[in-house]
């Protein structure tokens, strides 16, 4: 389980005295236990980590844009460092093409006409390729997909 991973690999940090790994992998396991508490579980299932770990990935982006556009490079660098480890947790992400052949086959399966069918599209798609693509990609690719004629 991706939880016990993170879990050794903390503890392996601590060992080690990567101050940086160790960091970052304390935070992730405190917003994991904080997801848990509002799901009222004691253990999450791999999808609802890799859930918490794109937040944090996600975070940690937006972080390195401000502080680029502040002309903080160190701390920009050092969230960037931090992006690499908590990247490690994530499974191997699908190529484009491969994603585009799943778009299809669900605009297929859902005989999807429009825009107006995105819900559909994305309900049917979303089982298939969770944790798997980045979000933002996919709903963009299917609104491409959806406002060009068949």
């Amino acid at each position: 389980m991706l939880e016990e991973k993170i879990l050794n690999d903390y503890k392996e940090a601590m060992k080690n005295k990567d101050a940086l790994k160790s960091s970052v992998l304390s935070f992730l396991r405190a917003e994991m236990i904080n997801t848990g508490f509002a799901k009222k579980k004691k253990a999450l299932d791999d999808n609802e980590v890799i859930s918490v770990i794109r937040k944090q990935i996600k975070a940690r982006q937006d972080s390195i844009e401000q502080f680029k556009a502040g002309n903080r490079l160190d701390l920009a660098d050092k969230e960037a460092k931090e992006l690499e480890i908590l990247k490690g947790y994530l499974p191997e992400e699908l190529p484009v093409d491969e994603i585009k052949r799943l778009i299809e086959e669900a605009v297929v399966a859902t005989s999807a006409q429009g825009m107006k069918d995105m819900g559909k599209v994305m309900k049917e798609l979303t089982p298939k390729i969770a944790g798997q693509a980045d979000g933002k990609l996919v709903s963009d690719l299917v609104r491409e997909r959806l406002s060009k004629p068949a």
